[in-house]
């Protein structure tokens, strides 16, 4: 596990995997930086029927130039915590495409 810039990144093999506090139901989707060593996220889309999920995923992929089946939840479906993969990407992509490098926490 990497610690850079606060996001607690764990290096899998081919990808990376983080945490992420989602917060469904805002104005429009956009990262909101660093809470407690996670990613805040705000979605566009309601917590219903998978609808802040699959935005979620659509935005992650979006923002970090990966084909939208190389992000997934593995785990928090139901919860606004979640555990996030992405795959084809490394830890200094990851920062650098969500602009975490040089910010501080929220």
């Amino acid at each position: 596990i990497i610690k850079m810039s606060d996001l607690t990144i764990q290096k899998i093999d081919g990808g990376v995997i983080f945490t992420a506090k989602i917060v469904p139901g805002s104005s429009r989707t956009i990262v909101c930086g660093l809470l407690n060593k996670m990613l805040k996220v705000k979605i566009s889309a309601a917590p219903e029927m998978g609808k802040a999920n699959k935005r979620l995923l659509e935005f992650l992929a979006e923002q970090l130039g990966v084909k939208k089946n190389a992000v997934s939840i593995i785990s928090g479906q139901t919860r606004p915590i979640k555990q996030l993969q992405v795959l084809g990407i490394s830890e200094e992509t990851l920062l650098n495409k969500l602009n975490l490098n040089n910010r501080g926490e929220l």
